[in-house]
């Protein structure tokens, strides 16, 4: 009997969309001898191991005069460390994981001390570290469950969260003791709360010093927050989550951080937390004083503040105003060595890295993260700016700057990004013509090792054209079927996602796959960037300020504009997508039946009143203030929902019931409106799945009926 090959759809649900098995989550060693990573032992096992990989010194060459790659050594197995048993989460890990899309399992997070020669890590709430030298791991008997433990720089001492309080414990073992109280009502300590997680980035609670001997600790208190019920009706003997959830224009958590010494006496760190009630970013280094990021409740303000660990005070470093908002961006801000503050800011119709108050970048590059700051430079991650020669369409780079310029590190042109220490950087590389991603380390410059990866491969290559499309050069990448005849004209599937901070025209093989899955069932796929995406310019992401309709337009000047040189069948256009996409999807087909004759809206926000605060109030403002850009921007008061005259389009809609980002109401409500304009429709009810991707088998069906929906749709049966 002949086995018959896995389809995609099942091949992509079981290696979570090819990423299982691939190395991630990279630190580095101060003195460069160590490279410390996760990765699972094969491309369709979800439980990542640690591993150290021991770093050449550039010296030692094999026979063949090639660089000898470095020794990698399993450090932490939890396979070993759980003695087999099945891994059971708290509800705040399992909470944790679904703020970052955490699909992974066994080790998926850790901390280091500052030599990287001590690890620690939570396993069914159980807290463990790792002698990284040695590659021995042991569990610490703590209270559980623990959440987030992170060893002191010294490593002497574990910090970790359980039962709502922050505790501190000896590595060896010893004298684990509470710093803060236990959880009393809505109270934790050392939790980032659900928007600073969701939205902001910060997905900690609490901060050492870099002298080991205090830390910063955030305490939220979430009584203010409105409370939610999500519920699986597939399972009615279920009690259903409680769950807090800050609505645009409703109370957020009362958040408060506080200097806490090992004996756990406390000074509160004083800001106008009335004025500036988010805490975005805290960095503290041996550079300079503890350092905050505040943000007013509309955005357009933002305070950096030093803090006097001993008293509490707070001094302004510097102060930012935006007309529209302000962007948070990873890893600033930051001391530099110097003791000078490190930041991105929007300046000169640019997106720049400033040290000190001197912008050490312009228009060229189009800063998107700083990834390391040393004495001689710093290093981030950049796109092209508005005023690059080239364009460089989808394509991130990592780049040194210092006061003299900047050189770029990465050379193929891809998605690259980076970690740095000691001499040493780990360069992580995706490109369109190899899949998945090359983990190259370099010593100087120059490549001392590989790390390995167990991901698949796919077994299938998207054939990507990038290009632009309208009169605003809309980033797109365009796929067609790969037994393409390039004359006949083909039904067009427009796959974007095309919101803030999701960028889906990237030049590398992966994000394409699904892509190119769909043109290989007979479509066009065009996948396109516009307006509001991370882009070219400041200006290209704040033109949807009060208004996220602007996406649709550009989804459609950029597929007339492609039809014009491309052969699109533009009397068969559909539309797919999830989350911001999903939105988008369904306003397709609901404000332009003139140009998308059926749409797939998955986990769609249909009313922005339901979305949480720090996302939505920063793009369409407070909801009692800007009532017209809400209804504008909503699904549910479309007017043209009853207009007898509009072509009823095809549209189905996918949300997952257990969903407590895009909760499950939304779909609800927009299947009311719907009903009562009596347009028809089609819902796709996910039991017992959240925002992310859903169980193996569901993924591989959703897929499938899909195509099957949109090839009804569209009369290609």
């Amino acid at each position: 009997m002949t086995t018959q090959p896995e389809s995609f759809p099942r091949r992509h649900a079981r290696t979570q969309r090819f990423i299982l098995g691939a190395p991630r989550a990279f630190s580095v060693a101060p003195d460069g001898s160590r490279v410390v990573f996760l990765r699972s032992p094969s491309g369709t096992e979800r439980a990542n191991r640690l591993w150290v990989l021991d770093v050449p010194d550039g010296a030692g060459r094999s026979g063949t005069g090639v660089p000898r790659e470095g020794l990698e050594r399993v450090a932490a197995d939890p396979g070993a460390l759980l003695a087999g048993s099945s891994e059971e989460l708290p509800a705040e890990e399992r909470a944790r994981r679904e703020r970052s899309r955490e699909g992974g399992a066994g080790i998926v997070g850790y901390a280091t001390d500052a030599a990287v020669e001590m690890a620690s890590f939570a396993l069914s709430g159980r807290l463990f570290v790792a002698e990284l030298r040695a590659g021995t791991a042991r569990e610490l008997a703590v209270p559980g469950p623990v959440i987030d433990p992170r060893p002191s720089p010294d490593g002497r001492y574990v910090a970790y969260a359980a039962r709502g309080a922050l505790r501190v414990v000896e590595a060896e073992g010893g004298d684990d003791r509470a710093l803060t109280e236990e959880a009393s009502g809505n109270v934790t300590h050392g939790l980032a709360e659900f928007i600073a997680a969701e939205e902001m980035g910060r997905s900690r609670g609490f901060w050492w010093s870099p002298d080991s001997d205090r830390l910063l600790v955030s305490r939220v208190d979430d009584t203010p927050v409105r409370r939610w019920w999500i519920a699986d009706p597939a399972q009615p003997e279920r009690d259903p989550q409680r769950v807090a959830y800050p609505a645009a224009g409703t109370a957020n958590a009362d958040v408060r951080l506080f200097v806490t010494d090992l004996s756990g006496a406390r000074t509160e760190v004083v800001w106008d937390r009335v004025r500036y009630p988010y805490l975005a970013h805290v960095h503290w280094s041996a550079a300079g004083a503890p350092l905050i990021l505040v943000q007013a409740r509309d955005q357009l303000s933002q305070l950096f503040l030093a803090v006097d660990p001993d008293s509490g005070a707070t001094r302004m470093v510097h102060a930012d105003e935006d007309p529209h908002w302000l962007d948070l961006f990873p890893g600033v801000p930051a001391w530099s060595p110097s003791g000078q503050l490190v930041r991105v800011a929007d300046e000169g119709g640019a997106r720049v890295l400033a040290v000190g108050e001197r912008p050490l970048t312009g228009p060229q590059l189009h800063i998107r993260a700083v990834l390391d700051v040393s004495d001689d430079n710093v290093l981030v991650s950049a796109s092209a700016g508005e005023a690059a020669d080239d364009p460089e369409i989808g394509e991130i780079h990592v780049y040194r700057v210092n006061e003299l310029g900047w050189e770029r590190v990465s050379q193929e042109p891809g998605v690259h990004s980076a970690v740095r220490a000691g001499g040493v950087t780990v360069l992580v590389s995706a490109v369109p013509d190899r899949a998945g991603t090359q983990v190259r380390v370099l010593r100087d410059g120059k490549h001392v090792a590989t790390v390995a990866s167990h991901a698949e491969d796919p077994g299938l290559s998207p054939r990507v054209q990038f290009t632009q499309g309208g009169a605003r050069r809309v980033p797109c990448a365009l796929l067609m079927p790969s037994d393409y005849d390039g004359v006949t004209p083909l039904p067009v599937l427009m796959d974007p996602y095309a919101g803030p901070h999701g960028p889906r025209v990237l030049a590398a093989h992966n994000p394409h796959l699904t892509s190119q899955w769909f043109a290989d069932q007979g479509f066009a796929v065009v996948v396109a960037d516009g307006r509001g995406t991370p882009g070219r310019s400041p200006a290209w992401e704040k033109e949807i300020d009060g208004d996220f309709t602007l996406s649709l337009d550009d989804q459609v000047d950029a597929l007339r504009d492609l039809a014009k040189s491309h052969p699109l069948d533009l009397s068969r256009v559909a539309i797919r997508g999830w989350s911001y996409g999903g939105w988008l999807a369904a306003l397709a087909v609901l404000r332009r039946p003139d140009v998308f004759h059926a749409a797939i809206a998955g986990a769609p926000v249909t009313d922005w009143r339901l979305y949480d605060t720090h996302y939505t109030e920063r793009y369409l403002g407070d909801p009692t203030k800007a009532p017209a850009a809400y209804a504008k921007s909503s699904l549910v008061t479309d007017e043209g929902l009853s207009d007898p005259a509009e072509p009823h389009r095809p549209l189905m809609i996918v949300h997952g019931t257990a969903d407590d980002n895009v909760v499950f109401a939304h779909a609800l409500r927009l299947s009311s409106a719907l009903l009562a304009a009596g347009r028809p429709h089609e819902v796709l009810p996910l039991s017992g799945v959240t925002h992310i991707t859903p169980q193996e088998q569901v993924a591989e069906n959703l897929l499938l009926l899909q195509v099957d929906f949109l090839k009804r749709s569209l009369g290609m049966e």
